[in-house]
C-alpha cells in the first residue's frame, strides 16, 4: 500500500471540491482501486459485532487480497448486493433502547471505501459548528467551543436540542435530493442507494424502509451529517443568525445541537421558529426542545474538566443547591 498515492488522491478530491463549491461532482469513483480498498479495510474496526452472515474480521482476512479484489470488482461493475443489516438494541440512559443495524464485515469495508470519497468532498462544505463523526473533531472540541463563547462572549442563554429518533427518520427522498446537489457519480450513488434499500433483518423478518440510516453502519454518520448540514447548519447561518440582534453560536454533535445567544427572548424565538421554518421542520424531522437554561461560566468549566454534559450538569448543580 502506497500512503503517498492515497494521500494524493484524497487531496485531489478535496481540492476539486474546495475550488468548485456548489458544483455537482460526477466523476469520482476512479480513485477507488485496490490500494483504496486496502486502506478501507485498514480503517474498518476489526472487533465489532458480526452481521447476518456471521463472518468475522479474522475470517475475512484469511483470504484478504482475493476478497478485496472481488469486492472492488463488484462495486465498480454494479454487481454488489448490499446485505440487510442485523437489528440489535442497546440501552439508553433514559431507560429506552437504541436500535442498531449491524452490517456484515465486507459491507463495512465497502461502506468505508465510499465514505472515504464522500468525506473528502463534504469536509470542504461542512461548517465549523459541526463536531460529530468528523476527522480531527470530537465532543471535547464541542465543549471547548461552548465554554469559550459563554466565558468570553457572554452567550449565557443555551438551548439543548435533540432531534427525536433522528437516524431512524431521515427521509431517503430528501437525502437523495441533497446528494444530487453535490455528488452524482454513478458508482457512488448506486452504492448509497443499495444501502438505503438493503433493509433490516430482525427475528428472521426482513423489513424494507423508506427512511432512516441505521446506526451501526460505517457510512450512516456521514450521511446524517450531510443531511443536517443542509437542513440545520445552513438554516441557522442563513435564516437564524441574520435575525439575531446579538452574537449567537450553534454547536452541533451529530443530532444534538446547542444554539446559544445573549438574550433569552432570541433563543425562545429560535425554539418557536425551529420546527416551522428550519429544513428539519420542513422535511419531517421533529425536535425535542429541552428546557431553556442560563449557564454560568464556572459551572461549564467544572463540567468540562469532569467530561460531563455541561447543560445537564448545570441543571443538576442548581437543583442540589436549592434543596
Amino acid at each position: 500500500m502506497n500512503p503517498a498515492n492515497l494521500s494524493t488522491k484524497r487531496r485531489w478530491i478535496a481540492e476539486l471540491a474546495r475550488t468548485k463549491p456548489g458544483t455537482v461532482l460526477f466523476s469520482l469513483h476512479h480513485v477507488i482501486d485496490l490500494e483504496w480498498m486496502k486502506e478501507a479495510y485498514r480503517l474498518t474496526r476489526k472487533d465489532g459485532a458480526t452481521g447476518i452472515d456471521g463472518t468475522t474480521a479474522a475470517e475475512y482476512e484469511a483470504n484478504l487480497m482475493a476478497n478485496l479484489m472481488g469486492l472492488l470488482d463488484c462495486i465498480k461493475s454494479g454487481r454488489y448486493k448490499a446485505p440487510p443489516v442485523r437489528r440489535t438494541y442497546i440501552p439508553k440512559a433514559d431507560g429506552t433502547q437504541r436500535p442498531l443495524g449491524i452490517p456484515t464485515f465486507e459491507d463495512k469495508v465497502a461502506q468505508r471505501a465510499i465514505a472515504m470519497v464522500l468525506e473528502a468532498v463534504y469536509e470542504q462544505d461542512f461548517r465549523s459548528c459541526s463536531y460529530g463523526f468528523r476527522p480531527g473533531r470530537s465532543a471535547h472540541g464541542a465543549l471547548r467551543e461552548l465554554y469559550s463563547v459563554i466565558t468570553r462572549q457572554g452567550q449565557y442563554w443555551v438551548l439543548d436540542v435533540d432531534i427525536r429518533k433522528y437516524f431512524d427518520t431521515i427521509p431517503h427522498q430528501h437525502l437523495r435530493a441533497i446528494l444530487d446537489q453535490r455528488v452524482t457519480d454513478g458508482v457512488i450513488r448506486r452504492m448509497i442507494d443499495k444501502w438505503l434499500k438493503a433493509g433490516v433483518l430482525e427475528q428472521g423478518l426482513l423489513r424494507h424502509v423508506t427512511e432512516g440510516t441505521p446506526q451501526g453502519g460505517v457510512i450512516s454518520p456521514l450521511l446524517s451529517n450531510i443531511y443536517l448540514h443542509h437542513v440545520l447548519d445552513e438554516w441557522f447561518e442563513t435564516a437564524v443568525r441574520p435575525r439575531m440582534t446579538k452574537a449567537c453560536t450553534l454547536v452541533r454533535y451529530a443530532d444534538d445541537c446547542v444554539p446559544r445567544t445573549h438574550r433569552r427572548k432570541e433563543v425562545r424565538n429560535c425554539v418557536r421558529d425551529g420546527g416551522r421554518s428550519s429544513g428539519a421542520g420542513r422535511q419531517g424531522q421533529a425536535s425535542n426542545h429541552r428546557k431553556l437554561r442560563r449557564l454560568k461560566a464556572g459551572v461549564v468549566s467544572v463540567a468540562e474538566k469532569a467530561g460531563l454534559d455541561p447543560v445537564r450538569y448545570g441543571s443538576e448543580r442548581r437543583a442540589r443547591a436549592n434543596r
